[in-house]
């Protein structure tokens, strides 16, 4: 038999063995944008003409039906409509996909129910419609409330747009998140901090605060535009971190604050690393069983994904994550949240020992950037700042 490098020596492998399941998410991806960013890496696509909205909805709730043999009788805590941009379904729709969702899952009565939105007129008019169809959490892209830097980032709603569909939200939401980015192209330190403080005048209950990156395979990187250095981006992100702090926002997770009791649950979940099903062209899964999880990833292009559920063949790849990918992927979530996690869900999210990081651990807390406090183990303030550094010594075993 033999050893994956990330056990230590003499650990002799096992299979992996739940004794619970984790708690199910459900996320819904809605792949179309009026416009792509160009920073933009996400399954999402320009909508060119006329897009089958109606079919859309009719293949997510059949890839539901054929996912639900794998799912049966597992409740689900929270629903997340992530795009592209979903506010692009009208309230029909969304209540359709809602309605149809309830009747073929144990949905729980206090279920957190986000739908993403862009702060465009056209959307703002629907808001109403989402939170009767069973929305009770918005989350509004608004990136910045500079004109010049919602320009240069493709957006194609302005500063007065942004503002005023926050307050159309606050019509009908108590539970709002807002997302913002920084280290925009020739951004100042003052203007990266006018952006927080312009949203902490409407007191949402949750912000994401993003450091705009680079991603492969965007515009931003084929053509890169003048963004601050690595100094300036770095007194932006402790700027807003004690801005945020100063008006009673809990830095819970790497980009993430939240007033008190209002953390992002779906999202906590990912970092807790329970188990959702994706529907939706290029959505992904992983799902746990007694003795295994699975990873699904669903096709991508919309119209190979509708004609793939027609086929009743919705997903494309599906793998059996191994023991030593389960503990890197495991930690590479956890050591996202600031508070860490308690040592004892890794074994019951992951079916595996602790020693089986034992070796790891070591080698971060000696490096200074993870400790252990009782049963807890959490990143360092050095830690959160070289998270890629902290994940590494996980990863590089486990490759």
């Amino acid at each position: 038999m033999t050893v994956h490098p990330l056990l230590p020596a003499g650990f002799k492998a096992q299979a992996v063995n739940f004794q619970a399941l984790p708690p199910l998410s459900l996320y819904i991806h809605i792949p179309w944008c009026v416009r792509k960013c160009p920073y933009c890496d996400f399954n999402s696509h320009e909508a060119r003409g006329s897009v089958p909205k109606r079919e859309y909805v009719a293949a997510l709730v059949r890839d539901l039906e054929l996912a639900l043999p794998l799912i049966w009788g597992r409740k689900v805590y929270t629903v997340f409509f992530g795009g592209g941009t979903p506010s692009l379904l009208s309230g029909e729709s969304v209540a359709e996909v809602l309605r149809q969702v309830r009747m073929l899952l144990p949905l729980d009565l206090g279920a957190e129910i986000t739908l993403e939105a862009n702060p465009g007129t056209v959307e703002a008019e629907r808001f109403a419609a989402y939170r009767e169809a069973g929305v009770n959490r918005l989350s509004l892209g608004i990136q910045s409330f500079n004109d010049a830097h919602l320009q240069a980032l493709g957006r194609i709603h302005n500063a007065g747009e942004a503002r005023r569909a926050i307050k159309i939200a606050q019509q009908h939401f108590d539970n709002i998140n807002l997302d913002l980015m920084y280290a925009l192209p020739q951004q100042a330190l003052e203007q990266a901090l006018q952006d927080v403080q312009t949203a902490l005048s409407f007191a949402p209950q949750h912000l994401s605060c993003y450091h705009l990156t680079l991603e492969p395979n965007t515009l931003f990187h084929r053509n890169p535009p003048p963004l601050p250095d690595d100094d300036a981006s770095g007194e932006m992100q402790s700027g807003i971190e004690e801005l945020l702090a100063a008006h009673g926002y809990e830095h819970y997770e790497t980009s993430a604050f939240a007033q008190p009791k209002k953390q992002s649950r779906h999202n906590l979940n990912y970092w807790q690393f329970g188990d959702y099903l994706g529907i939706g062209a290029g959505a992904h899964s992983k799902l746990s069983f007694h003795d295994k999880v699975i990873r699904q990833a669903r096709h991508r292009q919309p119209l190979a994904y509708l004609d793939a559920v027609a086929q009743a063949v919705p997903v494309q790849e599906e793998h059996e994550v191994s023991a030593a990918d389960l503990a890197f992927e495991f930690m590479m979530n956890a050591l996202r949240l600031n508070a860490g996690s308690d040592s004892a869900l890794f074994k019951e999210r992951t079916g595996l020992p602790l020693l089986a990081i034992r070796r790891e651990l070591e080698q971060a807390e000696r490096r200074g950037l993870l400790v252990r406090e009782g049963t807890r183990i959490a990143p360092t303030e050095l830690g959160r700042r070289f998270l890629n550094d902290l994940l590494e010594i996980f990863l590089d075993d486990a490759k």
